[in-house]
């Protein structure tokens, strides 16, 4: 079944939040856009670049881009669901830590979190 802002052949845009790693920002989680493959940072990381990436561009859906994470997230009418497969990869590096990347997150990142 087809959905509305899904493309199944969008590839990620990269391993981390692209707007985090073009200013040297940090994240806590990722997110990927499903319309068009866009990685961006949680509500919870301090820029929230997923958020922004949607009102920016209108792309309603979001999956987590994190290992063993498969869910979906509609901005449209705020609720998760599971979605189809997309291409590979399905999650950031399984080397690269959350939050992340290595050596940007200060050792007060709890005390920059959004809630």
């Amino acid at each position: 079944m087809e959905r509305e802002g899904i493309n199944p052949e969008a590839t990620p845009s990269g391993p981390g939040c692209v707007e985090c790693l073009a200013t040297e920002g940090w994240w806590v989680h990722l997110r990927r856009c499903a319309e068009c493959g866009h990685i961006g940072c949680c509500d919870s990381s301090p820029s929230q670049h997923a958020t922004a990436h949607f009102t920016e561009t209108g792309h309603p859906v979001i999956t987590s881009y994190e290992p063993g994470e498969d869910w979906f997230w509609d901005y449209t009418v705020g609720k998760g669901f599971l979605g189809p497969t997309l291409p590979d990869p399905q999650s950031r590096p399984e080397d690269q830590p959350a939050p992340g990347p290595a050596g940007k997150v200060p050792a007060d990142w709890r005390d920059h979190l959004h809630h």
